[in-house]
């Protein structure tokens, strides 16, 4: 799988007392409800639903907000925003949050219904994030991001080499040449190896009968996922349960 990026999303509020501070990470804040007042560098401006703000690695910046603020506050490793189009953003520390990016917020708002997102989920969509703020049309890596997280997400979906092209508006061959180049493996290999991720989840975490947990997991019946982990884990189903469940009485 591809090194995740590293980065991390958090909502916050923020209160009427201003303090200083400066880090040596990027930020973008993203306001979901209310406004917030923001100094950046001696710069100030009133972030709402339709203005965002960049805080440059190491710059000095401070915020304050009346009562019922929220905003997204996404973290970025530094070097993330020297990558080709992302860079623009340095240079506009008050960005208007677009009709794609502001699209963008409201799942995100929406999916994690106030608590913190899925990590997966914020990997797949920070990258079609800053394409959008960075007015950049969405890159073929931005968009294998965001489909491996909603794959992640949903792996017993019907997934097909064409219907993950189509999710993600590439072709098949392009497709197939991204896996390769960030996974080193072919989607189909890729997709096998979150399913059997996900089986090992559910059998070492629930007492879902094996059956059903082959058809949520993309497997035709138990038969085809059996033999499906013993090629690639050398296991049954219920091997690989037994043993998760000695462990987790040893551990105990």
């Amino acid at each position: 799988m591809a090194a995740p990026l590293p980065l991390d999303l958090h909502l916050r509020s923020y209160g009427l007392v201003r303090e200083a501070d400066r880090h040596d990470y990027a930020q973008i804040v993203l306001p979901v409800a209310g406004e917030v007042e923001l100094d950046i560098e001696g710069r100030g401006r009133k972030l709402d639903l339709l203005h965002a703000a960049v805080v440059a690695p190491g710059a000095w910046h401070s915020q304050a907000g009346a009562a019922g603020n929220q905003s997204f506050i996404l973290d970025l490793d530094p070097g993330l925003l020297r990558q080709g189009p992302w860079e623009r953003l340095l240079d506009r520390p008050f960005t208007p949050i677009g009709a794609a990016a502001r699209k963008l917020v409201e799942f995100m708002s929406l999916a994690s219904a106030g608590a913190k997102a899925p990590p997966q989920l914020v990997q797949g969509w920070a990258p079609l994030l800053l394409d959008s703020l960075a007015q950049a049309a969405f890159q073929p890596a931005s968009r294998l991001a965001a489909l491996m997280a909603r794959i992640e997400l949903q792996p017993g979906l019907p997934w097909t080499l064409d219907t993950m092209a189509r999710a993600a508006s590439l072709s098949p061959s392009r497709l197939h040449a991204l896996f390769r180049g960030e996974t080193g493996m072919s989607p189909h290999e890729w997709l096998l190896r979150r399913r059997l991720e996900a089986v090992c989840t559910l059998l070492a975490s629930t007492a879902r009968p094996i059956a059903d947990i082959a058809l949520a997991t993309g497997f035709s019946d138990q038969s085809v996922l059996t033999r499906a982990m013993r090629k690639a884990m050398d296991t049954t189903p219920a091997a690989y349960r037994r043993a998760a469940r000695e462990d987790s009485h040893k551990t105990q």
